[in-house]
């Protein structure tokens, strides 16, 4: 299993949250105190003239151009959020095929193998939140800077997120080594689950954490990436990562006994010779984390090579390494909160889980198999929010607030389209869909009669989904975080813990009543985040006039000042 920092439906990314308060920003934001709400000098009514969708593109939207703010800000608005959405549902169906394959192997190891995953998911999560809302404060930095052709600023963030995030990151890990067995003796669970999955679930996550380093190198060069305008680089060396996953997965999971991938290509003589060799017979759910730390670590050498090393992305430097005090304090003071906000997003994940746990073991498999599912089915919204994030961000950093709004339209009506769409396919082909990541192991049958009721009853929700992710990316991009952070947390803690804890443990609706619980916090989220959004207040941008300058080499650098 691999463990980007989802979001708060527990397969997308999490928004990130805004400053708790203002002060003087070395760097040029313009940060208000109220947790996001900014006081730009391009305002939601600023009185810019609208480019119709039509007008001629002159900049080439979507092109291979080496200025993406001017295929995002100019001419059309579907070919540029087309141009930025596809990769990125791309980079996010690469993503879950992480998931996927380790479920796939470990589903033809045990059912409890693929339990344990969906126990360690949730407790990963809780501690690369930690990090992940640094990345999200570089990002935000990174696409307002280059729509306001602020070059060099945006190198430098770019330079100081890996220095923040890579100390963290050996942190985390260190710490989440030795916390995975407490943490995990503190999950109340059926005897059953206790006995035989949480131990594997903890095999699992001291291997992973190891590894956090590699995890994070290329979420942060990703996220960078986006928020520059190039959704192209990360996805081809995700490819690579993917691939590398999938071929390793067999090998450290079965080894060259009952290897799946060997056996699928007719080479069971080869297997029987290699295990005479090497009497290697795998290394179980501890092999799916090596697969994936290896995997992920090709991707991370890449991407750093890839920003640092050619003139792809933001004009970085070696130097741009070296601790900056000025700008790391921009990125904690944008990055703290968007780690609260995604760390409690986390803690509502592991309440969840601890109530899942309550369950029988074939339950808690379908939990965790129906949410790697429907993290392929929001694939459209996760992509189109992120995509939308980075449009708004950039259209808000060149001052065109109203090509900003009407880009986020465009989006919400294609993300509710599409997956309404998307819905009608899961509740048809739920079966054949659940089915086919089990093999023929203990309590197969069952594991699928619950899956399928599971993926049947959320599929209510992926219209919801389809706007608010859209809407939360709005947020997102303009800076405007606090207020994704209260939807976010409206949406997982009243409509989806509460709801859950009322009907499984109030009205006794058993494994219905999780299943129901976990589709109602998207609508509740949709019906907050729409009249929010209608306010427009979000327009407000985070970088001011004054904090655009000319650099001695000609080109725009943003300096910063934060209003108190």
């Amino acid at each position: 299993m691999d463990s980007e920092p989802p979001d708060s439906d527990g397969g997308q990314d999490p928004p990130p949250t805004d400053a708790p308060s203002a002060g003087t920003d070395p760097t040029g934001a313009n940060v208000s105190s109220d947790g996001g709400e900014r006081p730009g000098s391009a305002s939601g009514g600023s009185g810019e003239p609208p480019d119709p969708d039509g007008d001629p593109d002159t900049t080439g939207p979507g092109d291979d151009s080496d200025e993406p703010r001017e295929s995002i800000t100019e001419g059309s608005l579907a070919r540029p959020l087309f141009h930025l959405a596809w990769p990125i549902i791309a980079i996010q169906l690469l993503q879950v095929t992480y998931n996927i394959a380790d479920t796939l192997y470990l589903g033809r190891l045990s059912t409890d193998a693929v339990g344990a995953l969906s126990l360690a998911f949730p407790l990963i999560f809780l501690l690369i939140s930690v990090a992940g809302g640094f990345t999200t404060a570089g990002a935000i930095l990174v696409a307002q800077y280059t729509g306001a052709e602020g070059d060099q600023s945006a190198g430098k963030v770019v330079g100081q997120t890996f220095t923040t995030v890579g100390g963290l990151s050996v942190v985390i890990g260190l710490v989440g080594f030795f916390y995975t067995r407490p943490a995990l003796e503190l999950l109340p669970s059926d005897p059953d689950t206790s006995a035989d999955v949480i131990p594997l679930a903890a095999d699992y996550m001291e291997f992973f954490f190891l590894g956090i380093p590699f995890i994070f190198g290329f979420f942060v060069f990703s996220a960078l990436m986006r928020g520059y305008g190039d959704t192209r680089k990360p996805m081809y060396v995700m490819v690579v990562s993917v691939v590398a996953n999938i071929l390793l997965d067999p090998f450290f999971i079965f080894g060259f006994e009952s290897n799946p991938l060997l056996g699928w290509l007719g080479l069971g003589g080869l297997e029987s010779t290699l295990l005479s060799a090497t009497g290697f017979t795998g290394l179980g759910v501890e092999g799916a984390a090596l697969a994936t730390i290896l995997s992920r670590g090709v991707a991370a050498v890449i991407g750093v090579y890839l920003l640092f090393g050619t003139s792809i992305g933001p004009a970085v430097e070696l130097g741009h390494l070296s601790p900056d005090l000025s700008f790391i304090n921009d990125i904690l003071r944008l990055g703290t909160p968007s780690m609260v906000e995604q760390s409690t997003s986390a803690l509502a994940m592991v309440t969840l889980t601890a109530m899942v746990v309550t369950f029988s073991p074939p339950i808690v498999a379908a939990y965790g198999l129906g949410n790697r599912i429907i993290s392929l089915v929001f694939l459209p919204a996760m992509g189109l929010g992120r995509a939308i994030d980075t449009m708004v961000g950039q259209n808000l950093g060149a001052e065109r607030p109203d090509r900003a709004s009407r880009a986020v339209y465009l989006a919400a009506s294609a993300g509710a389209g599409v997956m309404l769409v998307v819905a009608v396919g899961a509740l048809a082909f739920a079966e054949p869909i659940v089915s086919v990541f089990l093999g023929d192991v203990e309590d197969a049958t069952a594991t699928i009669g619950f899956g399928v009721e599971y993926l049947r009853v959320r599929s209510v929700e992926f219209a919801f989904l389809g706007v608010s992710q859209v809407l939360l990316g709005a947020f997102r991009g303009a800076g405007n975080t606090g207020t994704a952070m209260t939807i976010s947390i409206i949406t997982l803690w009243v409509g989806r813990v509460g709801t859950v804890v009322v009907l499984v443990f109030v009205v006794g609706m058993g494994a219905t009543g999780l299943w129901v619980g976990m589709a109602v916090g998207n609508v509740l989220g949709a019906a907050v985040a729409i009249p929010w959004f209608l306010r427009g207040t979000w327009k407000e941008r985070y970088i001011d006039d004054e904090a655009v300058e000319d650099s001695p080499d000609g080109t725009a650098e943003t300096t910063a000042t934060v209003e108190d």
